[in-house]
């Protein structure tokens, strides 16, 4: 009963690490995390904004040539 588990040796050996590896490989490795975080919130409003500037021309091809957008979209025409 007083002997230490494997979660218990992995977690000693991974606060020894972090101690013993090294004081400016925290903050570095902390930093590198930060700046692949950033870049994915960028490329996920790039994302966005490539997504928003889709939506206006799929309405403008849905439209037949000569008739106004509304038309299209609701069913009816005004040509009778």
């Amino acid at each position: 009963m007083g002997g230490l588990s494997v979660w218990h040796w992995l977690i000693f050996l991974a606060v020894a690490l972090l101690l013993f590896g090294g004081s400016g490989k925290i903050s570095s490795i902390m930093g590198d995390v930060a700046k692949g975080i950033k870049s994915f919130k960028k490329g996920m409003a790039e994302e966005d904004d490539a997504a928003k500037k889709e939506e206006p021309k799929a309405l403008e091809t849905a439209a037949k040539p000569g008739e106004p957008a509304e038309a299209s979209k609701s069913g009816w025409s005004s040509k009778a």
